[in-house]
This record gives structure tokens, sequence and C-alpha cells, in this order.
């Protein structure tokens, strides 16, 4: 924890300094992976892999990083959104949400228990409705 107070204070002290002549992109770029990305990935690595996909648990991590990379813009004089920022959040959600579909769950097969009774009743009607109609074509008298 000591440690990224640490970081977040010489972050700051970069972003200031950066702040009187303008944007800086090469600097800006370095600042939200040093300070907005660690912030990130300690707080996605304390919500564990398995949750990842869940919007209820990550939606505040999520929040804050954008917050972050906002708050560092606006305080080094650069544009947001922008081409950075842009490569910044597909490269998070290449890591950390590449097997999330949109509605937060992964897909899968459903169990067997339940896919065997959607598969045998379509086979077995087609065979009763074959038998039946073979055993009628057989018996002619008193059709017509």
């Amino acid at each position: 924890m000591a440690s990224t107070s640490l970081l977040r204070a010489a972050c700051v002290v970069m972003v200031i300094t950066a702040s009187v002549s303008g944007c800086d992109r090469g600097l800006y770029e370095r600042v939200i992976d040093d300070l907005c990305l660690a912030e990130f990935k300690f707080n996605m690595g304390s919500v564990g892999r398995g949750l990842w996909c869940s919007w209820p648990d990550t939606r505040e991590i999520y929040e804050g990083l954008t917050n972050c990379t906002y708050q560092v813009a606006l305080r080094m004089d650069c544009f947001w959104p922008d081409q950075i920022v842009d490569r910044f959040f597909v490269q998070i959600h290449r890591n950390y949400f590449h097997d999330c579909t949109l509605t937060g769950r992964l897909i899968h097969d459903p169990p067997a228990s339940v896919l065997a009774p959607f598969i045998a009743v379509p086979v077995l009607v087609t065979l009763l409705v074959t038998a039946l109609v073979v055993w009628r074509s057989k018996r002619t008298e008193g059709v017509l």
C-alpha cells in the first residue's frame, strides 16, 4: 500500500510539472500506465479472475480507471479521449475482458440433462410418425 502511495505521489509531481508546458503525449501515456493501470491491476487482482466478467463486481473498478485517465488528461492539458486512451482501453479489454460476452456470462453448452430431451423427442416423434405412415399405408381397406 505504501508503494502505491509513493507511486501516486511521484505521478502527481510529474503531472503538475507537465501541465505547465502543455500535453506531452509520451509522458501522458506513461502516467496512465504507471498510475491508472497499476491501480486497475491491483483492484482486478483483488476481485479474482473468476469475477472479471461480472459487471456488478467490476463496474466500480472500470469507472475508476476511466476517471483516472480523464483526470490525468485534464491535469496534463491533453485531449480526452484520444488515440492513446483508445489504445489503452483496447489493451485493457484484450487482457481482462476478452472472454466476456455482452451479458457478462461466458457462453457454454447446456448440460446433457437439458440437451438430451431436445434431441431425443424430435427423433422419437419422427420415428413414430414414419412408423404410423408405413403401417397405415399397408392397411388399405376402408380408406376410400
